[in-house]
């Protein structure tokens, strides 16, 4: 199962192509809808998401609500294209169109400069278009029909944010922590978090934060259930699948670091305090007594609850911007101003959770045979049922 994913933030639409998802499987717009709505909404979202209303067109791979095992392409449309028709013109255009919105100004933090200076631009708008977070939408509609085959394999996942800039919320996560707990509280609330204790609190310094002109980052948690031991593999450096996660979750917009379990805690802590004591029971099979690692030994599942987190630079882009360089005089200025949230965690959020089931999705259809769903349906139970009784 892969995947490949077209279109720039103002251009007419964006669209994604899947290869590799098996026939059979049910799938209809609506299941991808809810996920797009999901990643526009959240406290702190500006004006880009007043205009759009993201809604996806599924034009292949899919007939009469189930997948036909070609490949799947995603449309969706860009409704503030109608304002840049001219600009954003596949066709040769008139000098006085190409002028407007021209970016000379890179901003710090950005894709901005050194985009321009490997692809040889003169105008940087070349680059902010496609290196625009307004890619993780077809990120979010492939993660979707990802979401889908898991939950048809008894597979969940969900996602909160841990931490908004100074305020840290994971020291009042005391007690384990469910998908469902999760999809129960965070996903109720406009900013993702499982405790709203300190909601209006949080809500005020992202206004502040919003006055000021700047911008905060955070750390997203994501936490899957229900998979089996042994997706992932220790043979080859490649066939990782916390190494997989970690290159996904690193691809998203303004990502900058990734750790499963306790992750960096474990670098400060000996190792009696680190590993997962191993358990027996009729029940379950093995299990682990704690969860410090996040659900992987050896680059593999080991059927603990997956627990990554991946932490957020804030916004490059700054209403009270920082200086720059002009790329044509290369004289000092403010670095050009576009649309900008003072954050988007929640939003953040929805996306590396789709990510993340994405990378899934592709192990077990990478391990099981699936051609076609029924088949990995019965291909996993069998497995599962297996390493069971080990």
């Amino acid at each position: 199962m892969r995947y490949f994913t077209a279109g720039e933030s103002h251009g007419p639409r964006l669209t994604a192509i899947i290869e590799g998802v098996p026939a059979g499987l049910p799938l209809l717009d609506s299941d991808i809808n809810i996920e797009l709505k999901r990643r526009q909404g959240g406290y702190g979202r500006g004006g880009r998401m007043k205009i759009e209303s993201d809604q996806v067109e599924i034009t292949s791979g899919v007939r009469h609500g189930k997948t036909i095992g070609s490949p799947i392409t995603l449309n969706v449309t860009n409704r503030d294209f109608k304002n840049w028709e001219q600009i954003m013109a596949s066709h040769d255009v008139e000098d006085k169109v190409k002028s407007q919105r021209r970016l000379t100004k890179p901003r710090p933090g950005h894709a901005d400069l050194v985009g321009g200076m490997k692809y040889d631009f003169e105008d940087l708008r070349n680059v902010l278009e496609r290196s625009s977070a307004r890619e993780t939408t077809m990120r979010v509609a492939v993660g979707a029909v990802a979401k889908k085959l898991l939950h048809e394999l008894g597979i969940e996942i969900a996602n909160h944010v841990v931490k908004f800039g100074a305020f840290d919320l994971s020291s009042s996560l005391t007690e384990p922590l469910s998908v469902a707990k999760i999809q129960q509280t965070a996903r109720q609330n406009d900013l993702s978090v499982v405790s709203t204790d300190k909601a209006d609190e949080i809500r005020s310094y992202i206004d502040t934060i919003k006055k000021a002109g700047d911008t905060i980052g955070g750390v997203i948690e994501v936490r899957a259930e229900g998979l089996p031991a042994g997706l992932g593999s220790y043979v080859q450096y490649d066939r990782k699948l916390d190494a997989k996660i970690a290159s996904s979750v690193v691809s998203i917009n303004a990502f900058k670091g990734v750790e499963f379990g306790i992750g960096f805690e474990a670098g400060g802590l000996p190792g009696s305090q680190v590993m997962d004591e191993i358990l027996w029971n009729e029940e379950f099979g093995y299990t682990r007594k704690t969860n410090h690692l996040g659900g992987f030994e050896g680059g593999m599942t080991n059927g603990e609850q997956i627990i990554v987190r991946g932490v957020m630079k804030p916004i490059p882009t700054l209403y009270k911007p920082l200086m720059s360089v002009d790329t044509e005089s290369h004289k000092p200025y403010k670095a050009s101003v576009e649309r900008s949230d003072p954050t988007a965690l929640p939003a953040a959020g929805v996306v590396m959770e789709n990510v993340v089931a994405t990378v899934l999705a592709q192990e077990i259809c990478e391990k099981f045979s699936s051609d076609n769903f029924p088949e990995l349906r019965k291909a996993v139970e069998t497995y599962r049922t297996r390493i069971k009784e080990f």
